[in-house]
């Protein structure tokens, strides 16, 4: 389970490994390019939502637990990416990384349709 430390505090925004460094790549890219965002996610069986805004001049710290949390995945980056740039920002929600993953298959079931 990889961390994610915002701010000055010390709580951690815990997340699978794997997903973490999906997240880290877009984050770290969109902070390259000066640009801020909001990330959303949903505490595990609660409905609380929290919601950060990511800017460069606000401390960042990630830590993976596993440095081969496997293969960094185009479709999932690009899915994160969009929603990033869109106006209500990336939702680590189950919810919403469900939809995304359903939607990310169903494309590959098209294109290998397609082929």
């Amino acid at each position: 389970m990889g961390r994610m430390f915002y701010g000055m505090t010390e709580q951690a925004i815990e997340m699978e490994d794997r997903l973490l460094a999906h997240v880290q790549s877009v984050v770290l890219t969109k902070l390259r390019r000066g640009e801020s965002f909001s990330i959303s996610w949903k505490h595990d069986g609660e409905s609380v939502r929290e919601t950060i805004w990511v800017h460069s001049s606000i401390p960042l710290r990630i830590v993976l637990d596993d440095a081969d949390a496997g293969s960094i995945d185009r479709d999932i980056l690009v899915r994160l990416v969009e929603a990033a740039n869109s106006n209500r920002g990336m939702d680590l929600s189950s919810e919403a990384l469900a939809d995304m993953e359903c939607a990310i298959a169903e494309s590959r079931v098209e294109m290998a349709r397609a082929a």
